[in-house]
């Protein structure tokens, strides 16, 4: 279905600068918190995936909070309306969830909201959250971390679906992104 697309996509991409979007966690006043982070992304033949995020306390990425990896495959759906050549596509990460906090802070909130079938989180320490539960993701044991998500490719720019302004994640159909955000820049 979208063969051009996907060899056109094989390579690796990265974000230009830190990036902001909304998360389902509100302030005091409730206003949503924001969520800084820059990703890397490689794909690869066989529709196989891997994204490296790291989430900063800042916006301009100079304290950083935590880093995930996640690996595994993409799902063509079929075209998205938002730009000509645009696909909807689900990513599943069946092969790889792993997170490893940083800040003192955050290996304290796992401790105290993800210790249930872990070992205790230190900072710099790396575990595996694939099919487990994790609360601060929402995930559920024996659960795959899946987005219905887009993608969209402009020359050396990588277009994924902007996250919805209420924070919602991309975990249905009905959730599925419609507009684009901050694309990612080709590397190599």
């Amino acid at each position: 279905m979208s063969t051009d697309l996907q060899q056109a996509l094989i390579g690796e991409w990265t974000s230009l600068a830190p990036e902001i979007r909304p998360s389902a966690l509100k302030n005091a006043d409730g206003t949503l918190k924001p969520f800084y982070l820059s990703r890397h992304f490689k794909y690869a033949d066989g529709d196989r995936f891997e994204l490296a995020i790291r989430n900063f306390a800042d916006p301009q990425g100079r304290v950083e909070i935590a880093r995930l990896l996640i690996k595994g495959h993409i799902d063509w759906v079929g075209d998205h309306p938002i730009a000509p050549g645009a696909k909807k596509v689900n990513f599943t990460a069946d092969e790889a969830y792993d997170v490893t906090p940083l800040l003192p802070p955050f290996v304290d909130l796992l401790n105290q909201v993800a210790a249930a079938g872990y070992a205790p989180w230190q900072a710099g320490q790396t575990q595996s959250v694939l099919r487990k539960a994790f609360a601060p993701f929402g995930l559920a044991e024996g659960q795959l971390f899946m987005e219905y998500d887009l993608i969209h490719l402009d020359g050396d720019y990588l277009f994924w679906g902007a996250r919805n302004i209420d924070g919602r994640g991309f975990d249905s159909e009905a959730n599925r992104p419609t507009n684009l955000q901050i694309p990612l820049r080709r590397v190599r």
